[in-house]
């Protein structure tokens, strides 16, 4: 309990009032009982306040929060008497939030329901201890901070807002949307898809012959790619995943280009699955169904890059011994020159079964600076720096090329649309 400014106003002006007892010559007994009364009357505040029945308070927020957007938090406050109170919810505190503090007046009985936004800034699960009150006392003489309301804790997943975007097109109009550059296709498929009449610029292989004998015209065959092939996305959770570009760290829009590459994939009837190896680990196994896709976010949503090197060769013994069946592997991360002979040895070892694609993130500063003029020596060593940097990178990323691996060297912002139109390449060329 603290004292309001009306206390610490009403004590200096009985102060004050001391000095016609030192120079005016009134009784000092006066003084003494001004101050006696005045005692009894912020002692009897301060009683009405601690006696005064604590509101109940109600949080309503979703169990699930997407990372990076706006929500309505709504409170319900209800008291059984008249009180002042300001409002202020205990969410986690790095969050941006709209609304809070609140200055309510409770009426008896009665309920008090306002709202505020909230941006969630980090994803994984977040504690709400509660709600802190700031109660008044009746005469306003006090003040007194209580905490209502039970602890809640809600997830914070990866932005899925462009996967129910995506939901409303076909896997090659998704991928468009995307900025993904689809190649034309080599050849046909290699799944029957269904019997349609012939049309111009349909190659003889396609002709069903018996079938244009039975119906007296052209009948061709159509293919598909083949379906319930396997997609396993091998992301780093190592320091290398730690920097940031703008709000995001760089997991972040690894993590996100992985679901919505992921999503892609299940809606081509493909099985998509997840290990996270570095840092923090988790492992998903492929899975068929449109429903697979909440077991990616459930399983990724906590994810975390930790301060450790990652041990490329690990991982990839790992994800040889899970999955056995021929799949191709996208392993994101951000290449090192100095990371190449163990990241070497881990994409020969997959490749004994799998097809194997490395996405390389690419700092946007370095981009950046490539764009700035050198005008003293300073910046002509950091231009130099940056070319052996680059030149370093490029070494490393030809030398895993030299063994037919795809490489995808790219911003993050650039990294979903790449990865898209990396899975559909494969998939029309019939490298799996």
């Amino acid at each position: 309990m603290r004292p309001a400014p009306l206390l610490i106003a009403l004590l200096a002006l009985w102060g004050l009032s001391g000095l016609p007892v030192l120079f005016f010559g009134v009784p000092a007994w006066a003084w003494w009982v001004a101050g006696g009364a005045l005692a009894l009357v912020v002692l009897f505040d301060a009683w009405r306040l601690r006696a005064s029945p604590t509101p109940e308070v109600a949080r309503e927020i979703p169990d699930a929060l997407p990372l990076g957007v706006e929500r309505d938090v709504h409170l319900r406050v209800e008291s059984l008497v008249r009180q002042r109170v300001d409002v202020y919810d205990l969410h986690p505190g790095d969050w941006p939030a709209q609304g809070l503090p609140r200055r309510l007046a409770l009426a008896p009985a009665t309920v008090s329901r306002f709202g505020y936004r909230l941006q969630p800034s980090a994803r994984g699960d977040a504690v709400f201890p509660g709600v802190q009150l700031r109660l008044r006392s009746p005469l306003r003489l006090w003040r007194q901070s209580r905490v209502a309301g039970a602890p809640q804790t809600v997830r914070v997943y990866p932005d899925f807002a462009p996967l129910a975007r995506y939901a409303l097109f076909s896997a090659e109009q998704a991928s468009r949307l995307m900025g993904a550059h689809l190649k034309r296709r080599r050849g046909e498929g290699t799944d029957f898809h269904q019997m349609r009449e012939y049309r111009v610029g349909d190659s003889l292989r396609q002709i069903d012959w018996k079938a244009t004998a039975r119906s007296r015209k052209l009948i061709s065959r159509e293919y598909q790619d083949e379906k319930n092939q396997q997609l396993v996305m091998l992301i780093d959770t190592g320091r290398r995943m730690m920097a940031r570009e703008g709000e995001l760290a760089h997991f972040d829009h690894v993590l996100n280009a992985s679901l919505v590459v992921s999503y892609l994939a299940l809606r081509q009837g493909d099985a998509a699955g997840l290990m996270a190896s570095g840092g923090q680990s988790r492992w998903v196994a492929p899975l068929r169904s449109l429903g697979a896709i909440d077991n990616l976010l459930r399983a990724s949503y906590d994810l975390q890059p930790q301060p450790v090197a990652t041990d490329y060769l690990a991982a990839a013994t790992e994800l040889s011994l899970r999955q056995r069946r021929r799949a191709l592997v996208m392993l994101v991360t951000n290449v090192r020159d100095e990371d190449i002979e163990d990241l070497l040895a881990a994409v020969r070892l997959l490749q004994r079964r799998h097809l194997v694609c490395v996405a390389s993130l690419r700092e946007r500063a370095l981009d950046d600076a490539l764009r700035e003029e050198v005008h003293d020596v300073p910046g002509a060593i950091r231009a130099g720096a940056l070319a052996r940097y680059l030149e370093q990178r490029s070494a490393a990323h030809d030398l895993l090329r030299s063994h037919r691996v795809m490489v995808l060297d790219v911003t993050a912002e650039q990294l979903p649309a790449a990865l898209v139109e990396r899975y559909l390449a494969v998939k029309r060329d019939g490298l799996l």
